[in-house]
Order: structure tokens, then C-alpha cells, then sequence
């Protein structure tokens, strides 16, 4: 299954797909529940970046993968099963909704795809919004054996990087959120951004493909805390790429262990 879906596909199968909504905001973690109630796509379930795909915050990074009993049991919650064709979105383009596609991905369930736009693509194609808490019917997903294509600190320091902030956050010019200020050593900085064209979609197969042409297969990708990574693992797949390791703990994690860290633009 291709990983994105466009908005005009979405609205005509959007009866027989399971629509998940990760809006997520750094600054104000209330956010994102506030602005899906608000509005929202019809049907649309909303997923807590924090409380339903991470782990809590510690040594091993901002956003560390839950344990997979409780993302199993998260999933069912939400009225995913092993079946489900899942959508997720959020209103940044699919820098947050990359992470459910990739967990997803990476316990093996396919039907899974990023809205290509987000939210305001959904939008300014005149699609409808609804308000409120949705509420879903509970399904059953039986615990995968475990999360796939995960890079760990102690391996990621010897292998090819592409780190997926924003360009002043590699080079160390300032740290809003973690201890230290610049990037793993040797890692390449392609930001999220250089993903998508102007209205926020992401670019061509052949431009992404170009993009990433200098990344050998065995990247490992990363960011700040493993959020924005699974984007660059997205963009990479929809490039024709294979599917990159993600190091989930990402700077996050490398700063809390007191690794070493570069500054300035080169690896």
C-alpha cells in the first residue's frame, strides 16, 4: 500500500477506513485535543502523541516506544485491528501522524497511510469537519512479537545519519528542549521540510528520490525525539526506498547519555 493518501481519495472511501488524528503542539500539550475538538475530519479518532505512542520521557529520550502489550492495547482502544486500513493526519504536514505510520509499519500492519497535506488539505478541498470527542468501538489486537527497524544509541554513532531538524537546531545554534546544542557527529542534516513543496504536500517520487540520493540503505534516521524521523523514514519510502532504520531516541536520547555532539553545518 502506498503510504500516502490524498485527500480527494480519502473522501471517497472515508466509510470504510479508520481515521486517526495526532495533532501535537511542543509548547502546549493540551493543544492538539483542543483543536480536534474543534474541528476535525468526520469520524476521526484523536491519538495522544504522548500519552497513546510514547513512553514516558527519560534517559532514553522525549518520546520512547511504549511497550508493545501496551500499544497493542492502546490500538484496540482506539478500534484498530490487525485488519484496519488506518489514516492518520495532523495539521504540520504528517510530521507528527509519520509516527503512528511507522509504528504501524513496523509491527507489520500495512494498511496503513499519511493524509498528504494534513488537515488543511482536507479542507480547502471543501471537506466537511466535525466537533467533539469521537469515541470508538474497542477492537482487538493481539502483541505483535515487537517493534522492527529500531536503531539504538549504542550502534547509531557507527552508522550513516540523517537527522531531520530544522537546520539551526543541527548546526547548535540554540536547544529549545534538550540538554546539549548540535547533532550526533557524522550525521547529514535533510530537514523535514525539504519533504514538502509549498502547500505542504510532499513532493514527487522523483524529487524525493533525488533528495535522498547521496543517503545509503542502511540510514538510520533521526531527529529530535523520534517524531519527525519517521517523516524522513516516509518521504524515503515514498522515494522507493527501502524503509530506514529509525532511531527513536534521537537527540533526545543522545544528549541525555552525555554523548558527544558537533556544531556548525558538516557532519
Amino acid at each position: 500500500m502506498h503510504p500516502l493518501i490524498s485527500a480527494e481519495k480519502l473522501a471517497t472511501i472515508i466509510d470504510d477506513v479508520h481515521i486517526c488524528d495526532i495533532r501535537w503542539d511542543l509548547t502546549d500539550r493540551s493543544k492538539g485535543r483542543q483543536t480536534y475538538r474543534q474541528g476535525h475530519i468526520p469520524g476521526a479518532v484523536f491519538v495522544d502523541l504522548d500519552a497513546d505512542l510514547s513512553a514516558p520521557p527519560g534517559q532514553n529520550g522525549r518520546h520512547p516506544l511504549p511497550p508493545i502489550e501496551e500499544f497493542a492495547a492502546t490500538l484496540g482502544g482506539l478500534g484498530i485491528g490487525p485488519q484496519t486500513r488506518v489514516v492518520a493526519y495532523d495539521d504540520v504536514s504528517g510530521q507528527i501522524a509519520a509516527r503512528l505510520w511507522w509504528m504501524l509499519r513496523s509491527i507489520g500492519h500495512e494498511e496503513s497511510q499519511v493524509l498528504d497535506g494534513g488537515l488543511r488539505a482536507w479542507v480547502d478541498r471543501g471537506g466537511a469537519l466535525g466537533k467533539g470527542d469521537v469515541t470508538p468501538d474497542p477492537a482487538e489486537y493481539p502483541t505483535p512479537e515487537g517493534f522492527t527497524g529500531v536503531a539504538n544509541h549504542r550502534e547509531v554513532g557507527d552508522r550513516a545519519i540523517v537527522d531531520a531538524r530544522a537546520a539551526e537546531r543541527y548546526r547548535g545554534d540554540h536547544e529549545p528542549v534538550d540538554p546539549k546544542a548540535g547533532h550526533i557527529p557524522g550525521a547529514i542534516n535533510i530537514p523535514s521540510s525539504a519533504n514538502l513543496d509549498r502547500s505542504g504536500h510532499f513532493l514527487s517520487s522523483d524529487a524525493l528520490s533525488a533528495t535522498y540520493s547521496h543517503v545509503p540503505d542502511d540510514v538510520a534516521v533521526s531527529c529530535g525525539s523520534g517524531v519527525t524521523a519517521c517523516h524522513a523514514a516516509l518521504a524515503m519510502v515514498v522515494a522507493g526506498r527501502p524503509m530506514p532504520d529509525v532511531y527513536v531516541g534521537s537527540f533526545s536520547e543522545w544528549s541525555r547519555r552525555d554523548e558527544p555532539v558537533a556544531k556548525g553545518p558538516s557532519p
